[in-house]
């Protein structure tokens, strides 16, 4: 590496490292969020949330990291060009060519450590973390709550008035239950009520209430003593294998469709360098606001052709991976190459 790509690789770092850590910052947020709401039904201590997390790391890191890349190398470069430091780069010899193909092959690597965390990492990672969420269902302790809405256990809503936890174990009185089904709805209404897990399976103990079913006719049943139980989980499976996981493609559209988003987002910064380098190499004088409009115009542009044809991973990956490129090729070459 000569100094001037040491130069600019420095100055392409920082702001990659800056922008790169607002946006793990936001996504993560985002995630502790999503993962925040298993609390309404589950309970999980500090250390298993933490847990959830590493498991959705994969997937903050191959969402933000290839869009830094791409924002902060225009942005690095029309810095540069602010300072006018970009035309003294070139007066003295130093060729867009040469900082194309040394900015190509940085994305290049960089897209390949990408590839490798959406093809490889996520699919362990995406079983773990629902082999771990439908385990702590069916083994954590119930988070129910008095006289909060919403709650729920298996198939039934559940509201509840009071509960008296004096006794160690909390015993919830005055139970709402509802069941809505294609065939009818059941309400049960019950004095008392425990809530408790065994062998993996939640059990409702109910005590005193009345069972309402509503059909063509409304049925009232009266009991003394009723157990309900969940249903026994059956998502829990072994870690596939990597091809195993990928081998769904054949059947399932949620397989085509990560396949096609993880391998794409992967290769994004290599298919838009060139795109990159465009925006930013500018005279700051005559187009200091081209650069946002043309970095909000690629990364629109490609990650809607991404949902459209999401669904068809053998003709998506190469034809937009293979479009990009090309188009941001004849674009370097009109706007950067002829001029300077």
């Amino acid at each position: 590496m000569n100094r001037v790509n040491r130069y600019l690789f420095s100055n392409f770092t920082s702001s990659f490292v800056s922008l790169f850590s607002v946006l793990f910052l936001i996504v993560s947020i985002v995630f502790f969020i999503r993962i925040s709401r298993i609390t309404a039904y589950i309970e999980i201590n500090a250390t298993e949330l933490l847990k959830l997390y590493l498991f959705m790391l994969p997937r903050v890191l191959i969402f933000t990291g290839p869009i830094a890349f791409f924002v902060s190398l225009s942005i690095s470069f029309f810095r540069l060009s602010k300072d006018n430091e970009s035309t003294v780069i070139f007066t003295f010899g130093h060729s867009p060519v040469k900082i194309s193909n040394f900015f190509l092959s940085v994305s290049f690597v960089f897209s390949i450590v990408s590839l490798f965390i959406g093809l490889v990492l996520m699919p362990y990672a995406e079983n773990l973390r629902d082999n771990f969420t439908e385990y702590k269902k069916t083994q954590a302790t119930l988070n129910l709550q008095a006289s909060e809405f919403g709650q729920r256990m298996d198939e039934w809503l559940i509201y509840i008035e009071d509960d008296d936890k004096s006794s160690g174990n909390t015993l919830y009185k005055n139970l709402i239950l509802y069941n809505p089904t294609k065939e009818d709805e059941r309400v049960i209404l019950a004095k008392e009520g425990e809530f408790k897990s065994e062998s993996g399976i939640y059990v409702m103990s109910l005590k005193d209430g009345l069972i309402y079913t509503l059909k063509d006719e409304i049925h009232i049943t009266k009991f003394s003593q009723m157990d309900i139980k969940s249903k026994e989980s059956s998502q829990i499976s072994g870690v596939n294998s990597i091809l195993d996981y990928w081998s769904e493609i054949k059947t399932s559209s949620k397989a085509r469709q990560n396949l096609s988003i993880y391998t794409l987002v992967a290769l994004f910064p290599f298919a838009t360098t060139l795109f990159a380098l465009s925006f930013g190499i500018v005279t700051y004088r005559y187009e200091k606001g081209f650069i946002y409009v043309g970095i909000f115009t690629v990364i629109l542009a490609y990650f809607a052709a991404i949902m459209l044809l999401g669904n068809m991973p053998f003709v998506a990956i190469p034809v937009i991976f293979g479009a990009t490129f090309i188009i941001s090729n004849i674009f370097y070459y009109y706007k950067i190459l002829r001029k300077y």
